[in-house]
Formats: structure tokens, C-alpha cells, sequence
């Protein structure tokens, strides 16, 4: 089983899909891109083309019914991947799907049990968990290096935010950015979000209010080990893409930066300069997407559970469900509040 090749179809060519595919065909030993597809056949054909890839199609339900595919890559838009890893498990296929699942509890769990009715793996793309440097960090907090852990620290923050109309749909600042944190939050400390508190405003651009967002926050929140964690987060780094962690607790603290273009420093009468950070998530990441996306492929060679389950996929939504009503209603939200009321946008 272990020598043998994945056939994968990546099903969603913009730009998340585009680096999947080129990982699957160039960077990813027993894996190969076997068919793409797109409503936009020219995405999927270029992509497809650029490959040596036989098969482009608009329609991903003839990746489902071809019977030498036997996982798609789910890089869609969010309003259809639900959908498609229902129809993708009920075919049978294993599943990569970019995150979120949905923003609807009801439909992420409608999705989750098909999955498991089909018994077909299914990994979401939390990316970050394969990061190197915080995967590193995260080794040392279960190794007990730092002891218990007391305080869990994470700042995301973006170079510039994403346009306006893409804001409207996003779901919210929580669910779109924070919900890569949240997930981190999970990670790094092995333990869940009991209680959720969040403060923000618009401080970037006034527009953003206007659309309904926020585009700086602060998450706090209390973890069933008794650890406390912070986010911090904003739409606007003029330096650059700025991704920091921390653990700390009884006997010392774990951390990771910044990455950099180069590590170079310049030490002259002015004081001491090095280079901004990576400036997108595309750069900073690159080597994160290869990482998991091997691991996806190897949890199916091999019959192993994925690293980043679809419960992994449900609960961050769950945060951000809990943050959005902390946010509106000013107050700490238990994520049982949420959980309680069964489905979506709370």
C-alpha cells in the first residue's frame, strides 16, 4: 500500500487550488494530480496545462464519478464545501477541504456524518499546524518543556485587508482570519475553549464598519486545562505579514516569529536593521502547504487518522461563533451557549 500512488483531483482553481495542485503534482512523493476542475474551465484548464494533466472540467461531479480519482483536493468557495464533502464521501473519494467547512453548525455536522457513514478520510486545511517552527513549539508543549501551561499567546495580523465585497460575505472577521488562531489556540494547547471574550472596531478603515466588521480585535478566552489564552488581530500590518506564538507556563515559555525574506541585519549609526517580514500568507506558509497536504496523502496511504480532523474543522467554528456574540453582545460567551443552539450564525 505504501508504494503505491494517490490519484488526487483538485476540484476549485483560484489561488489556494492552484498551489495544491502544484504541490500534488511536483512536491508530494505518492501523490499524483489527476484531473481539475473549475466553472471557470479556463482556470481549470490552465492549471491542468501547466501540469501535463490530461483532464479539466467544469463540473466537479465528474471527478466524483471517475473511478481512478480517488481523493479531491475541496478548494472551492466556502458556500460549497459542505456540499461537496457529501457528494465526495458518498462517492467514496477521501477528502482535503480548505477551511472553514461552513459557517452553519447544522451543515458542518450533516457533513461530518457522511463522511463517517463512508468511512473515507477527510483533513481540513489548517495550514499553520504544519508550519515547522510552530509545530516545533507545539512538540515541546506536549513534551512538557514549559510545564502547565498558564497563558497561550497568539498575534495574526494581515499586511492589508481584502477587499470590501469580499468582507460582506466573509462571515466576519472571526470566522474568515481568527478562526486560523482559534484552531492554533486548540494546537498549541491540547485543551478547548471553555468561555470566549472579544473586543473590536474598526481602526484600519471606517468602510469596514460600514460592512458590518471589524478589522481589529482581541480574543481572550478561558481553556478547560485552566490555561488562558489571548488573539490579537488586525486587517492592517504596514510592516508586513506578522504571525507570532507563545506558550508560557510553570517552567518556561515556548515561542516562535516572525520568517523573513533573508537573515540578514544591518548594524550602522542608526541602530539595527533587518528585513520586514514575509509579506502574505502565500510566502510565509509555502513550505506549511507541502507538509500538510503530505500528510493528507499519507494518512490515506498508510489507513491513518488525518492530523487535522473534521472535528478539528467544527470546533474553531464554534469560537468564532462564540467571539461574534461576545463582540455584539459585550459580554463573555460560553462556547456551550453556542453549542446549545444547534445551528450557524448565532
Amino acid at each position: 500500500m505504501a508504494n503505491r500512488t494517490l490519484n488526487v483531483g483538485v476540484i476549485g482553481c483560484g489561488r489556494i487550488g492552484h498551489i495544491h495542485a502544484e504541490n500534488l503534482a511536483t512536491r508530494i512523493p505518492g501523490a499524483r494530480l489527476a484531473a481539475t476542475a473549475d466553472p471557470a474551465i479556463n482556470a481549470a484548464k490552465k492549471v491542468a496545462t501547466q501540469h501535463h494533466v490530461g483532464k479539466a472540467v467544469a463540473d466537479y461531479h465528474e471527478l466524483l464519478a471517475d473511478p481512478a480519482i480517488e481523493a479531491v483536493a475541496v478548494c472551492s468557495s466556502t458556500d460549497t464545501h459542505a456540499q461537496i464533502i457529501q457528494e465526495a464521501a458518498a462517492a467514496g473519494k477521501h477528502i482535503f477541504c480548505e477551511k472553514p467547512i461552513d459557517y452553519d453548525l447544522a451543515r458542518i455536522r450533516a457533513a461530518l456524518a457522511v463522511v463517517e457513514k463512508a468511512q473515507v478520510k477527510l483533513q481540513i486545511g489548517f495550514n499553520r499546524r504544519f508550519d515547522p517552527s510552530f509545530a516545533k513549539v507545539r512538540e515541546l508543549v506536549a513534551a512538557g518543556a514549559v510545564g502547565q501551561p498558564h497563558v497561550i499567546r497568539i498575534t495574526s495580523r494581515d499586511p492589508a485587508p481584502p477587499p470590501l465585497d469580499y468582507i460582506k460575505v466573509s462571515g466576519g472577521i472571526f470566522l474568515d482570519m481568527t478562526i486560523h488562531d482559534f484552531d492554533m489556540v486548540r494546537f498549541l494547547s491540547g485543551s478547548e475553549a471553555e468561555e470566549i471574550y472579544a473586543i473590536g472596531d474598526a481602526l484600519v478603515d471606517p468602510a469596514i464598519r460600514d460592512a458590518g466588521d471589524v478589522d481589529t480585535a482581541i480574543v481572550t478566552m478561558r481553556l478547560k486545562n485552566g490555561a488562558l489564552a489571548t488573539i490579537d488581530n488586525s486587517r492592517q500590518a504596514i510592516y508586513g505579514y506578522d504571525q507570532r506564538i507563545e506558550v508560557f507556563g510553570s517552567k518556561g515559555s515556548a515561542s516562535a516569529g516572525n520568517r523573513t525574506p533573508d537573515a540578514h541585519l544591518l548594524t550602522d549609526a542608526a541602530g539595527v536593521h533587518a528585513a520586514k517580514p514575509l509579506h502574505f500568507f502565500l510566502e510565509r506558509y509555502a513550505e506549511a502547504y507541502v507538509i500538510e497536504m503530505r500528510a493528507f496523502v499519507d494518512a490515506v496511504l498508510h489507513d491513518q487518522a488525518p492530523p487535522a480532523t473534521g472535528l478539528d474543522g467544527l470546533q474553531p467554528v464554534i469560537m468564532g461563533l462564540a467571539a461574534t456574540r461576545s463582540l455584539r453582545e459585550g459580554r463573555p460567551v460560553k462556547l456551550s451557549e453556542i453549542t446549545a443552539t444547534g445551528t450557524g450564525h448565532s
